[in-house]
């Protein structure tokens, strides 16, 4: 009987699982709603003092949306001043909704990949994972390892979909 040969193990194909490098810390929103004077308008002396005393450490290490739920005009200062507070103690901020800072988060864990670990070679894009990563995080994955890899394909290393060849030279 012949020796099994795992071929997959032995090759140069690159797998590359976006829920590792995904951040998966607590995301949270920010509402300016509750600060709002009679849920319409914001007064800014109250609204500043209610900052000024607000326990940012609730806010340490997590990725967090900065929104107003109520339909209320809100100044764009309000927004700014709530964004000055959480920058020390927030992983990151966005003014906007979760969809918003699903997107910064994608941005940011991209733009961190070191694309010479792709270079030239042919690299898997995991398909399954536990951690819901949003499906522009992949749009944006492909974006930037398609500058430089070999090829491109989705699924396990043992049972993929082809998604892209670099045209030879």
């Amino acid at each position: 009987m012949s020796e099994i040969v795992n071929r997959v193990a032995q090759s140069s194909i690159v797998s590359l699982d976006l829920e590792k490098i995904y951040p998966q810390e607590e995301r949270v929103v920010f509402d300016l709603e509750p600060f709002l004077f009679q849920g319409l308008v914001l007064k800014e002396k109250d609204f500043r003092a209610e900052l000024k005393s607000l326990n940012w450490d609730a806010y340490k290490d997590k990725w967090v949306a900065i929104s107003c739920s109520a339909d209320a005009i809100v100044p764009n200062w309000a927004y700014l001043l709530v964004a000055i507070y959480l920058e020390p103690v927030a992983k990151g901020f966005v003014i906007g909704g979760k969809e918003e800072l699903e997107a910064l988060i994608a941005e940011k864990c991209i733009a961190s990949l070191d694309l010479e670990d792709f270079r030239d070679r042919p690299v898997v894009i995991k398909g399954c994972s536990d951690f819901p990563v949003p499906l522009f995080a992949y749009g944006r994955l492909i974006a930037k390892v398609i500058e430089v890899a070999k090829s491109l394909m989705y699924g396990e290393p043992c049972s993929t979909v082809p998604l892209y060849k670099k045209p030879k030279a």
